[in-house]
């Protein structure tokens, strides 16, 4: 088995069906396997997976809970099953749009033996019309990335990735205790292997809606978490990164600063920039004259600071 699609999915009854669509439509030089790894669900998503199933028993097989899991422990499980040499991921909720993406992925990863995955952009749409689609990758984001870039923010949605197996090999147990942040610990841990590549085009969709785990909490409780996220990776690894992931949190805390200062909420740009204090604010990743323009611009008076 050359590659194996991981579809994580809980009570995603109104979207299940588009995204097995989505990979079963795929046109891929190799043979691969869906591996559907639900969770319990009570909305009619076991009934729609244990239907596919039984439509495509040789591509589809099912991992089934026999009570709720969540989904660090659903993602894991899946990865612990998986025969493919290479592995896809996709959330129930989301889907893909190219029938060449997968294809795409491999044709890149044996092109480029250094890196240890590869994504792509995704289109972010909101349900409910609350906002215009967007892009989830930045236009200047460069075609390869490495373990420290990942530290700095994840930029890589998770329906867009595909890696190699032996860069997930034994998962730690740790990695349940991180929901509902499932995908960026994972990037951390794949990424300890080689190089992220990336493939500038958008051949999925990362679907925002009011079931979702970790899109229904507010921005400062995600930043919140955000924090403890780097406390607790950190931990878990052992602090053999201590002064990276120190580094990280300093630089990720100034942007949302000069993002809470762009928008005019001082407090909160004040709090952010507290919180980048206190990690290595002095590093390469961050720009010292930067950061001390935006301590005077927030603590000192306006006319100090025009003088």
């Amino acid at each position: 088995m050359n590659l194996t699609v991981v579809v994580m999915t809980y009570n995603h009854a109104a979207f299940i069906a588009q995204a097995l669509d989505s990979v079963l439509m795929q046109e891929v030089q190799c043979d691969y396997e869906i591996l559907i790894s639900e969770d319990r669900s009570t909305d009619g998503t076991r009934e729609i997976v244990t239907d596919f199933q039984s439509r495509y028993p040789e591509r589809i097989r099912l991992l089934l809970s026999e009570r709720n899991l969540r989904s660090n422990v659903v993602v894991r499980r899946g990865i612990d099953a998986a025969r493919g040499a290479y592995i896809a991921f996709l959330d129930g909720d989301d889907y893909w749009t190219r029938p060449d993406k997968l294809q795409k992925q491999l044709d890149f990863l044996a092109a480029h033996p250094q890196c240890s995955m590869c994504f792509h952009n995704a289109s972010v749409v909101y349900e409910d019309g609350a906002r215009a689609a967007w892009n989830w990758v930045p236009d200047h984001q460069p075609p390869f990335s490495t373990f420290e870039d990942i530290w700095m923010g994840n930029f890589v949605p998770m329906c867009s990735t595909m890696f190699r197996r032996s860069a997930l090999d034994a998962i730690p147990a740790w990695y349940d205790s991180f929901f509902p942040i499932t995908d960026w610990p994972l990037h951390i841990l794949g990424a300890r292997h080689g190089k992220i590549g990336y493939i500038n085009e958008v051949m999925g969709v990362y679907r925002q809606h009011s079931g979702g785990w970790y899109s229904v909490h507010s921005e400062a409780e995600k930043l919140e978490r955000t924090l403890q996220f780097y406390r607790d990776m950190n931990a878990k690894l052992g602090y053999r990164y201590d002064s990276l992931v120190r580094a990280a949190i300093s630089r990720y805390f100034f942007e949302w600063a000069e993002e809470y200062e762009k928008r005019g909420d001082r407090e909160r740009a004040r709090r952010c920039l507290r919180t980048c204090l206190q990690g290595r604010p002095f590093n390469r990743y961050l720009s010292a004259r930067g950061l001390l323009k935006l301590s005077a611009r927030l603590y000192l008076p306006t006319q100090s600071v025009r003088a």
